[in-house]
């Protein structure tokens, strides 16, 4: 009697390395059969052309010159809580808790607002945003104190947070809400709009007819803001020897404890950053954007900023791309919805489909498969 063993048909093989150009046709490939994919299923849901539902979703994000900057404010608000989740990754720690730190930083932001509507502009200017990136900071020190003290477990921790500060958001509304029951404040100081960010003018007594969409522009701060940050982080965790040792940190701390770093203090320093860096995107949406509290704030945001770190490589201005992908994607849906008489799942649905393709294609970048002929060895 004999054993008959068999070759597998293939097996999985990473690749040693990958140039950006291969990488980028992949990617290419990949948005091509979504695109496919996507125009079968919508042929199949309503019969439509899918040119038109194209059409449509890039109507919704840049159809016109304020859907456009809205798109660019978004993408830059998902991609700020993205640079917060972003160098504790590079060191290895699972920072789950964005969506509370943004949370907190919206909530200290809008108590300066409020408590201190009184105080001379200047001073809620300096204020609201020290406020809002301090109590992002504490919320990210928190886990990592305890992680660098007792070693627990970093995911369930910053998850868990999430929810307190959902709670504490909810309980101060009680106390700041203008219409009992409900589960937000309304505009905050609304009259003088006190604390909030300013416009951006440009030559508004010139001749700006080139530029129309500049004048008194409300979304272009914090383009601006996110951007710097961008530049100013890439330099940072490159260039820096605190990048270094979050890189150090990341790839071995037996490494780093032999290199002489400390890991605690790496790990406490960098989750102050970014939990002060999600801070400032709470600081961004109550004082920059929606002008209120609540405890939908975030939108979600914490979440979809970790899909942004990774597609993104943690690479700051490779996350750029990808936070305005996914935004468009988000803003082209809703308007696919409002053309087409579509329940908003159906046009989720897209969306989803894309990402499952360009999420896929990462292994084809990373790994590669081998096949072998069909092959049978008797041993006796």
């Amino acid at each position: 009697m004999s054993n008959v063993q068999k070759t597998p048909l293939f097996h999985v093989v990473k690749r040693d390395s990958s140039s950006f150009l291969r990488g980028a046709l992949v990617r290419l490939c990949a948005l091509v059969l979504a695109l496919i994919v996507c125009s079968v299923i919508i042929v199949l849901m309503t019969g439509m052309n899918p040119i038109s539902v194209y059409s449509a979703l890039i109507d919704g994000a840049v159809g016109t010159s304020r859907r456009a900057w809205i798109t660019l404010r978004d993408a830059a608000i998902l991609l700020c809580i993205g640079f917060a989740v972003m160098p504790a990754f590079r060191m290895r720690f699972w920072n789950t808790g964005a969506e509370g730190q943004v949370l907190v930083g919206a909530l200290a932001t809008a108590a300066v607002m409020i408590l201190g509507k009184d105080l001379p502009a200047w001073a809620l200017y300096t204020l609201c945003p020290l406020a809002g990136v301090a109590a992002g900071v504490l919320w990210g020190v928190v886990p990592a104190f305890f992680k660098a003290k007792w070693n627990t477990n970093e995911t369930l921790f910053t998850l868990m947070l999430n929810y307190i500060a959902t709670q504490l958001v909810a309980y101060c509304i009680i106390f700041w809400e203008k219409t009992k029951g409900s589960n937000s404040v309304g505009l905050i100081n609304s009259k003088g709009k006190i604390g909030w960010l300013p416009n951006i003018n440009f030559n508004a007594e010139g001749d700006i007819s080139w530029l129309p969409v500049i004048k008194n522009n409300s979304y272009l701060l914090p383009i601006i803001i996110v951007v710097v940050l961008a530049v100013v982080l890439f330099i940072y965790m490159r260039y820096t020897k605190q990048g270094y040792e979050i890189s150090v940190v990341g790839e071995s701390e037996n490494t780093a404890h032999y290199a002489g770093i400390s890991v605690g203090k790496v790990i406490i320093r960098t989750m102050a950053i970014c939990g002060g860096i999600a801070g400032l995107a709470g600081y961004l949406l109550t004082a920059g954007v929606g002008h209120t509290i609540s405890t939908g704030i975030s939108g979600g945001r914490g979440f979809t900023a970790i899909v942004v770190a990774w597609l993104g490589k943690l690479n700051p201005f490779t996350m750029m791309l990808v936070a305005f992908g996914l935004v468009f994607m988000e803003k082209g849906s809703i308007q696919i919805a409002s053309d087409f008489q579509l329940d908003a799942n159906a046009s989720e649905i897209l969306t989803g489909v894309i990402l499952f393709f360009i999420l896929g294609c990462e292994f084809f970048i990373n790994y590669r498969l081998e096949f072998h002929k069909a092959e049978k060895e008797a041993v006796k």
